[in-house]
């Protein structure tokens, strides 16, 4: 969940080597100190104390930490935008046709791309870094039934509506509003028995 927060430890020549991510700069001691807690007893492989566990989690869900990585993720980060036309089907339509239909318009169209690949682990992700919605490739194919498409994009754009939020130190990330919207798509049952057959 914490991709960007990224400590090592090491040791070399009787020398602990450690590298935090620059996302904890400035950190509370007491963070930094269930951080060293949690490196030493992963290098030895050893419990890690709850306590330590629970502060450093509640610091880095923290609203502020992510507010950081989010910023850090935009700066840093290239999002390989490849074309919303497909050979089948054009993703900026989709994304239309259902904005139309379920969102009265109103939701603004953020970049829309097919993955590079045919991955079918990931079938589709929202990433508010880059302001992109990307749909695996799989689904540019004339066996793929318009209404499987639609609902991978739908979904995508719940995402959009319904950012994850923070709950204590969890990320919540289809809230019950979320999950009532999505239950409003006409066609989910056969799309999630069309999704299960790939």
């Amino acid at each position: 969940a914490f991709a960007n927060i990224n400590n090592t430890i090491r040791l070399r020549e009787g020398k602990l080597l450690v590298r935090l991510s620059d996302l904890l700069e400035g950190s509370p001691d007491a963070v930094l100190r269930a951080i060293a807690h949690i490196l030493l007893a992963k290098m030895y492989r050893k419990p890690i104390e709850r306590n330590h566990a629970t502060r450093y989690r509640r610091y880095v869900s923290s609203h502020h930490i992510s507010e950081k990585a989010h910023l850090l993720r935009q700066m840093r980060g290239r999002k390989r935008i490849e074309t919303a036309q497909g050979r089948i089907y054009n993703l900026e339509s989709v994304f239309d046709d259902l904005n139309v239909r379920f969102f009265y318009g109103l939701l603004a169209r953020p970049q829309m791309t097919w993955s590079r690949d045919h991955a079918r682990n990931s079938l589709g992700h929202y990433d508010p870094a880059h302001n992109a919605i990307v749909v695996s490739r799989v689904f540019d194919h004339s066996r793929v039934p318009r209404y499987a498409v639609e609902y991978i994009v739908y979904h995508e754009m719940l995402h959009l509506k319904h950012p994850v939020k923070l709950r204590g130190s969890r990320r919540c990330v289809h809230s019950a509003e979320f999950q009532a919207e999505e239950r409003v798509f006409p066609d989910l049952e056969r799309a999630k028995q069309f999704l299960q057959l790939l």
